[in-house]
């Protein structure tokens, strides 16, 4: 049958597309084709795909995102031409305790995804926004949710609970883990590369705007650093991280921030963009950091909080774990940062790793040096294709059939 899959990746400022082929017996991993919207709700929204350079995109203000879905679809279908969409694939952050497994969603499912809002205000709201636009345009096109919480559903109770009273518990108020389309892949691709070493004690360190680690054995995942809500964990581009919950009530009881004003201040304003002043990316806070003036103080100052906290957690996970045999960096910053990896696992010489510095730079897929103690591998993730397939095989693939039946 041929066709494609058309995976969406909303975020509250952008939206990644990409199609995949999906008329063979696997989905290639690579896109047939692929796009993004930037800057929605900004005064200078733009778009560009594999066809078209980077243009600017005039979108309603009024409804920006609503303008940039229909944007996309416009141009999806000018791509197709006859070739039909079989489905279409979401990335949605929160599935809850209900959802570990890729889902059609329906009205129904898509009530229950709207519960997990405030969990993952960054994100789910957008994702459900375009289930839902896509849902009355075109009932008859399937619309399949894959979730970021799913590949952590084998985290031991001990790393799910929160040290709250029980009935929070009971509640529903536990830790979740994130990122996990991200971690799903490289539980495909590292044993591809890297053999039974992918198998042993594994810690993953997705590191973009948002981050998160990951401890692995057996490719599954044991621990990480993302918990209840992805504010949990690493210091971010923009967000905290780990924060003393004092912190919060002092913000609100003595400084009198309103909840919607600390929750600007957590999601949007702190992190690496915070304690610099100057940006949420490292590459320019690089470029800054040897200002002799405050704003290279604190600069200095968040690129070194960032790395420690970084340092601090792989400790931690290196102690669930009993040790570590592989350590990988993946996601924006992870799979480009030369300097950043180089300042990571300089601080983490201490467990006998050491990195191969001509390989660290060139972005290598091994560049830990011969004779380190722990590999060190960099890996680009593919969070599409993990969706892509999953939506593949749930609306595509022929159901299985009964017990007994003749071949």
């Amino acid at each position: 049958m041929s066709g494609m899959v058309l995976v969406l990746n909303a975020g509250s400022s952008s939206i990644k597309f990409a199609l995949f082929d999906a008329s063979g017996p696997t989905v290639p991993r690579e896109p047939a084709w692929k796009g993004q919207v930037r800057g929605i709700g900004g005064p200078q929204p733009t778009t560009a795909d594999t066809d078209t350079p980077e243009t600017a995109l005039a979108l309603d203000p009024a409804q920006p995102y609503h303008e940039a879905l229909a944007h996309i679809l416009r141009r999806v279908r000018a791509h197709l031409g006859a070739t039909p969409l079989r489905a279409v694939a979401h990335r949605v952050v929160h599935g809850g305790r209900q959802y570990f497994d890729p889902v059609r969603v329906d009205a129904a499912v898509l009530a229950d995804l709207q519960r997990y809002i405030p969990l993952a205000p960054l994100h789910q709201p957008f994702a459900l926004d375009a289930i839902q636009v896509l849902l009355a345009s075109d009932p008859q096109l399937p619309q399949v949710a894959c979730f970021d919480t799913a590949f952590h559903h084998t985290l031991p109770q001990v790393e799910q609970m929160l040290p709250l009273p029980y009935a929070a518990w009971e509640r529903g108020l536990r830790r979740y883990g994130f990122h996990g389309l991200s971690y799903e892949y490289l539980s495909v691709a590292l044993p591809e590369r890297h053999g039974e070493l992918a198998k042993g004690r594994v810690i993953a360190a997705h590191l973009g705007s948002g981050a998160s680690l990951c401890g692995l054995q057996g490719l599954r995942s044991l621990a990480t650093t993302m918990g209840f809500s992805a504010l949990d964990g690493l210091m971010m581009g923009t967000r905290t991280g780990s924060l003393d919950p004092g912190a919060v009530i002092y913000l609100m009881e003595i400084e009198k921030l309103s909840l919607a004003e600390v929750g600007r201040v957590l999601y949007h304003e702190s992190g690496l963009l915070g304690v610099s002043g100057v940006s949420s990316e490292p590459r320019r806070l690089f470029a800054e950091e040897d200002r002799d003036d405050l704003t290279g103080e604190r600069v200095r100052a968040a690129l070194a909080l960032y790395v420690r906290r970084i340092v601090r957690e792989i400790g931690a996970l290196v102690a669930v774990l009993g040790g570590l045999d592989l350590l990988v960096f993946t996601a924006g910053v992870g799979e480009h940062s030369a300097e950043m990896r180089r300042r990571i696992c300089r601080d983490l010489g201490f467990l006998g790793l050491a990195l191969d510095e001509a390989a660290n730079e060139t972005n290598a897929a091994l560049i830990s040096a011969p004779g380190s103690a722990v590999a060190v591998a960099v890996e680009p993730t593919n969070e599409e294709w993990i969706a892509a397939r999953h939506a593949a095989a749930l609306v595509l693939s022929p159901p299985a059939a009964p017990p007994g039946a003749a071949p």
